[in-house]
């Protein structure tokens, strides 16, 4: 999966960070509990994101137990438990993963994603029935997307990236019952779901150039067959802008929302975890870190 929303620790009071790893661990637990342990190895920081959001619109207080952990044998570590938004992020991670390895082994023919899949189907089952057409949704989004790359019409970026910034604003918008602030959900998802397609395009642009794999920004901007270096440096400052857009109407939709909790870990999140995420993404950090020293 992809993992590029994460808080900015340097920027984080210690307890937020401890409360950030809390809800991590807690999506983690609720995977095991859930679902079962081999899908524990597909969670990521986004899903922990999710968790964060979602439960922070809920007025009740969260129930945290240090527990230990096949990774943390030794030391127990604070976990968020019997929480409805960790336990729905534990389900938006486990089916994503599957049918995104679905998605690699119909584009790339991957036999280690064709096994994954495999092993993961029998857990898939477990998805709630209230939850059936939540992974009907994700799985037709998927498919559009793969269908567009595969037969790429439009060279736009925003059409390209729409099934997936469209998916991401489906499963922040979607939990629990129907709310006045959907909408703002739904567009907060939809720019987050486009700056992660699009950052995640362009990280692996030289790889995808190099293997002759396709790459939206490779398809849809390098119309002049230029060499990797050549159009990465070109590129690099329009790129940059669409990402700072994205995340900046993130934040903006984040604002409206009527949260009751974990102000500061969103904001820290949505204001310098996405802008450190492209530092290091654009290979900016070194620079940072020699102007900090």
């Amino acid at each position: 999966m992809f993992g590029y929303v994460t808080p900015c620790k340097m920027e984080l009071k210690i307890k937020d960070y401890e409360k950030f790893k809390a809800y991590y661990c807690g999506v983690c637990k609720s995977i095991k509990k859930n679902f079962g342990n081999l899908p524990r190895l597909a969670l990521n920081y986004d899903m922990t994101f999710l968790a964060v959001l979602l439960d922070s619109l809920e007025g009740s207080k969260c129930t945290f137990v240090k527990q230990r952990c096949i990774a943390h044998p030794i030391t127990k570590r604070l976990v968020i438990i019997n929480n409805k938004a960790v336990d729905y992020a534990a389900f938006s991670n486990v089916t994503l993963a599957y049918y995104k390895l679905l998605d690699n082994v119909k584009d790339d023919k991957s036999p280690l994603s064709k096994l994954c899949s495999i092993f993961l189907k029998q857990y898939i089952k477990k998805v709630p029935k209230e939850l059936n057409c939540h992974s009907s949704q994700i799985e037709s989004c998927l498919n559009e997307l793969s269908d567009l790359e595969a037969n790429l019409i439009d060279k736009a970026i925003d059409s390209i990236s729409h099934p997936f910034a469209d998916l991401t604003g489906f499963i922040i918008s979607s939990y629990g019952e129907e709310k006045p602030y959907k909408d703002n959900l739904y567009w907060l998802g939809y720019n987050l779901g486009k700056w992660i397609y699009i950052i995640d395009a362009w990280d692996d642009l030289k790889k995808d150039m190099k293997k002759n794999k396709f790459n939206a920004i490779n398809s849809v901007f390098n119309d002049k067959n230029l060499p990797y270096e050549r159009f990465s440096k070109d590129l690099e400052n329009r790129i940059d802008f669409i990402l700072v857009t994205c995340a900046s109407q993130c934040n903006k939709f984040l604002n409206e929302l009527p949260l009751n909790k974990n102000v500061d870990i969103l904001n820290n999140i949505l204001q310098f975890g996405l802008m450190e995420k492209m530092d290091k993404v654009f290979n900016r950090t070194l620079v940072m870190e020699s102007e900090l020293s």
